[in-house]
Protein backbone atom coordinates (compact mmCIF):
# COMPACT_ATOMS: atom_id res chain seq x y z
CA UNK A 1 0.00 0.00 0.00
CA UNK A 2 1.00 3.76 0.04
CA UNK A 3 2.85 5.62 2.86
CA UNK A 4 1.20 8.84 4.52
CA UNK A 5 3.60 10.43 6.58
CA UNK A 6 3.30 14.10 8.32
CA UNK A 7 6.04 15.44 5.90
CA UNK A 8 3.57 14.13 2.98
CA UNK A 9 0.57 15.50 4.92
CA UNK A 10 1.99 18.73 4.79
CA UNK A 11 3.21 18.74 1.03
CA UNK A 12 -0.04 18.04 0.64
CA UNK A 13 -2.08 21.32 2.00
CA UNK A 14 -4.01 18.76 5.02
CA UNK A 15 -2.07 20.05 7.22
CA UNK A 16 0.03 23.18 7.84
CA UNK A 17 3.20 22.73 9.48
CA UNK A 18 4.74 20.06 11.09
CA UNK A 19 5.46 22.44 14.86
CA UNK A 20 2.92 20.09 16.46
CA UNK A 21 2.63 16.32 17.10
CA UNK A 22 0.51 14.66 14.05
CA UNK A 23 -2.51 12.83 15.43
CA UNK A 24 -4.20 10.41 13.51
CA UNK A 25 -8.16 10.07 14.47
CA UNK A 26 -10.74 8.22 12.58
CA UNK A 27 -13.00 10.43 11.02
CA UNK A 28 -13.85 8.60 7.55
CA UNK A 29 -13.42 5.55 5.74
CA UNK A 30 -10.29 4.39 4.20
CA UNK A 31 -10.95 1.39 1.32
CA UNK A 32 -7.35 0.85 0.51
CA UNK A 33 -4.32 -0.38 2.69
CA UNK A 34 -2.20 2.51 3.83
CA UNK A 35 1.16 2.76 6.09
CA UNK A 36 0.47 5.64 7.99
CA UNK A 37 3.11 6.88 10.06
CA UNK A 38 2.18 9.44 12.45
CA UNK A 39 3.23 10.57 16.23
CA UNK A 40 0.17 9.41 17.73
CA UNK A 41 -2.84 7.36 16.70
CA UNK A 42 -6.54 7.53 18.22
CA UNK A 43 -7.71 3.73 18.68
CA UNK A 44 -10.26 3.66 16.45
CA UNK A 45 -8.01 4.87 13.71
CA UNK A 46 -5.42 2.54 14.41
CA UNK A 47 -8.66 -0.17 13.88
CA UNK A 48 -9.73 1.29 10.75
CA UNK A 49 -6.37 1.58 9.17
CA UNK A 50 -5.27 -2.50 10.16
CA UNK A 51 -8.77 -3.23 9.33
CA UNK A 52 -8.17 -2.16 5.46
CA UNK A 53 -5.32 -3.77 5.68
CA UNK A 54 -2.58 -1.16 6.20
CA UNK A 55 -0.51 -0.67 8.82
CA UNK A 56 -0.09 1.89 11.75
CA UNK A 57 3.50 3.16 12.91
CA UNK A 58 4.34 5.82 15.45
CA UNK A 59 7.13 7.55 14.96
CA UNK A 60 8.86 10.04 17.51
CA UNK A 61 7.80 13.95 17.19
CA UNK A 62 11.00 16.40 15.98
CA UNK A 63 10.20 19.64 16.33
CA UNK A 64 10.31 21.78 13.62
CA UNK A 65 9.93 25.25 13.18
CA UNK A 66 8.57 25.60 9.55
Amino acid sequence: GSEVTPEKLVAAGVIKSLRHPVKILADGELNHPLVVKANRFSTSAKTKIEAAGGKAEEVEYAAKAR
